[in-house]
């Protein structure tokens, strides 16, 4: 067998950054792709234009009140709702499951990550029961990485996202994730110092290929998966 990597793919950041309707079509469009095994597991990784997203268990109480200055999308993913936009590091793993499926499992693989990026970064964080993500405890405890997935014929889409430098504001316009007794952070305040996206991508890789049992991580473009749509698996699998 070769070595096992873990395709990564910058969806875009920063002035290019993703208006989420895009970022969940091309996660459908990868997500086919994976599930006919045309490619191996890839991560998308981007930015959003400010955006929230409601999970399929969003209680209308959580939603913001009046025009909250961002779209609200459903989407058909599990968890409530969140915001994405500047600053805050969005990943899509669209990644085969192995049999049986451990979703629960799997969700402590992301939390596992963010845990060990926020580490090296000099930031000890917690997960708490109960309670997807990652946290830095306190009083009370504050949110700076969320994870909401659907499995969909074995393979994983939608994912996590983990605040770097973003405005924090805009979670104070909705009930993040439900939770009503917590608050939400970022990198940069809890280390006292701006920590940018585009520091955090190349740990993100490193630590996702790391939790996923991927020997490395090999970059492609967007339009060298948009190249392998409608390709036979077997001739994808060669040109990716």
């Amino acid at each position: 067998m070769g070595v096992r990597e873990l395709v990564v793919v910058h969806a875009g950041f920063g002035a290019a950054a993703v208006p989420y309707e895009e970022g969940w079509e091309l996660q459908r469009r990868t997500h086919a792709l994976r599930v006919d095994d045309a490619i191996p597991d890839t991560v998308l990784l981007m930015e959003h234009r400010p955006v929230y997203t409601a999970g399929k268990r969003t209680a209308l109480a959580d939603r913001p009140l009046g025009d909250p200055g961002a779209p609200v999308v459903n989407v058909d993913r599990g968890g409530k709702i969140t915001w994405h936009g500047p600053g805050q590091l969005t990943g899509y793993p669209i990644v085969r499951l192995t049999d049986p499926r451990d979703v629960v499992g799997y969700v402590r693989l992301l939390e596992r990550m963010m845990m060990d990026v926020c580490a090296e970064l000099g930031l000890a964080t917690v997960t708490v029961e109960g309670r997807s993500g990652v946290w830095v405890p306190g009083a009370p405890d504050r949110k700076i990485g969320s994870i909401g997935i659907r499995v969909a014929r074995g393979v994983a889409m939608h994912g996590f996202m983990l605040n770097c430098d973003n405005d924090l504001g805009w979670f104070d316009k909705i009930v993040p994730c439900g939770i009503r007794d917590a608050g939400s952070t970022n990198l940069s305040r809890e280390l006292g110092r701006d920590v940018t996206v585009a520091e955090v991508v190349p740990r993100v890789e490193r630590h996702l290929a790391a939790v996923l049992g991927a020997d490395g991580t090999l970059h492609r473009t967007t339009a060298q998966l948009e190249a392998l749509r409608g390709a036979q698996p077997a001739a994808a699998a060669i040109t990716l």
